[in-house]
């Protein structure tokens, strides 16, 4: 290994180390109202369906400015522009505590949702220092800034329970602030945005960065990630209020409970892109589904008492899934989840080689819409229905539905790449059946045992 190599190798290990701790800060600052909105709810004296209002509106700005900060990295570089964003979202936060009644928590709340916009604009970064082989776990690498949730959950509550929560806004505000500073102190330019300034050629038009948007694929890959990562901030910013609504914990051990879910959606995301590159991102979106639509079933059922009219009188019981369970059956759907995040983006470069910037930021929008708009279903259905595992219910039909258009569609593109495929099958294990024709006077497909005689 050359000398240029060993310092482009370290470059590119210190764009990723400092954009995953940036994403991590980022995702801090944007989950901010799962710990806050919990005291803040109390004191305005909101319903759940305004709580989850109130939750989901930093996630609806975090998501709507995803697609056009990913263009922009594309055109001017993720370092200025991840820069721009956490300062952006520092100023925000610290202006979050002068709001004082409902329309300017919401309004304080849109500033605050810029720090999600950093998702695409670091997965864009990332993207552009590794070959196509090693992105999956570079990527994979950076989304474990996710943990940026479990760790307001962690410190959140002591510091707000101590000295209030002004003072959470303000210190998150503070970490943003130094965070930039040392981004850009200590990071480069992106090879690809070296290499166009090298050679003076300007920036893609928007129009071209978008044309990729036009394919249903892009929309399937954001099906996928509304459920994988929007879910996961949905019941990231859900479950502490989940757990003290529940199972009556107070404020600090729900949060931490919380961050139980939301570490192993976080920290395992690297494995996800390591198994991506193993054994293939199909594939690990595949257990993904079927694990996540086995957690949400079970997660689903509502605590109900039974009486069973017995020969010697009633018999009663109930099913219901205590504490314990509950914890550990979301501690496996936050696993999954994380495996799914990555390979979801381990697409996206072998794909989209120089649209990066722009698929990963609509496929990131419509995710982060999904912790948005979830939050508020879960809410409005706790309000309608009056019953907790609605959120559950909810999920386990937008996995489903997944799961389906994920199957479907591989079998759709599996029978036009190899249209022998859509012909009929020899099944083997119809054996013990008795002897089977062959269909068509076709014995090919057959195996010679079994093949008539001439």
């Amino acid at each position: 290994m050359t000398a240029m190599e060993i310092s482009s190798k370290g470059q590119a290990d210190r764009a990723l180390a400092l954009s995953t701790v940036a994403f991590t800060v980022c995702f801090a600052v944007w989950t901010i109202f799962s710990i806050i909105g919990v005291q803040i709810k109390k004191d305005l004296g909101l319903t759940d369906t305004q709580f989850g209002l109130l939750v989901g509106t930093p996630i609806l700005t975090g998501s709507l400015i995803r697609l056009v900060l990913g263009i922009w990295t594309d055109q001017y570089g993720g370092r200025i522009v991840y820069v721009g964003v956490m300062l952006a979202a520092a100023l925000a936060t610290w202006l979050l505590t002068f709001a004082y009644d409902y329309p300017t928590f919401l309004l304080a709340a849109l500033g605050v949702g810029i720090a999600g916009g950093s998702f695409a604009v670091g997965i864009a970064y990332v993207s552009r220092w590794y070959p196509k082989e090693k992105q999956g776990t570079a990527l994979g690498i950076f989304g474990m800034g996710n943990v940026g949730s479990a760790v307001t959950k962690f410190l959140a509550p002591m510091v707000m329970v101590a000295y209030g929560w002004t003072t959470v806004a303000q210190i998150w505000a503070v970490a943003l602030v130094v965070m930039a500073a040392a981004f850009w102190f200590l990071t480069s330019d992106d090879p690809a945005l070296a290499e166009r300034r090298r050679k003076g050629v300007k920036p893609e038009p928007m129009r071209d960065q978008l044309a990729p948007l036009k394919n249903l694929q892009v929309w399937r890959f954001s099906l996928y990630y509304f459920f994988v990562f929007g879910a996961f901030v949905a019941l990231a910013l859900w479950l502490p209020r989940y757990y003290v609504g529940v199972y009556g914990l107070d404020i600090i051990t729900a949060g931490m409970l919380g961050a139980a879910y939301s570490i192993p959606g976080s920290v395992f995301r690297a494995l996800g892109g390591v198994l991506s590159d193993r054994y293939g991102a199909r594939r690990v979106m595949y257990w993904t589904f079927i694990a996540s639509v086995v957690c949400t079933f079970l997660l689903s059922y509502p605590a109900t008492d039974y009486v069973v009219h017995g020969i010697k009188g009633d018999i009663s019981f109930t099913i219901a899934i205590g504490f314990v369970p509950f914890t550990v059956l979301t501690f496996i759907l936050g696993f999954f989840m994380s495996l799914g995040k990555a390979a979801v983006y381990k697409h996206i470069p072998v794909y989209y080689p120089d649209r990066v910037g722009a698929v990963g930021g609509i496929v990131g929008l419509v995710g982060g819409l999904g912790g948005f708009i979830l939050p508020i279903a879960f809410g409005a259905m706790n309000d309608l229905i009056g019953v907790w595992t609605s959120c559950f219910m909810l999920l386990f039909l937008v996995v489903s539905v997944s799961l389906i258009w994920m199957h479907l569609s591989i079998i759709y593109m599996e029978k036009r790449r190899v249209p022998e495929l859509a012909g009929p099958k020899y099944l083997p294990e119809i054996d013990i059946l008795g002897p089977v024709l062959p269909p068509r006077g076709d014995t090919s497909a057959m195996p010679a045992s079994r093949r008539p005689a001439a």
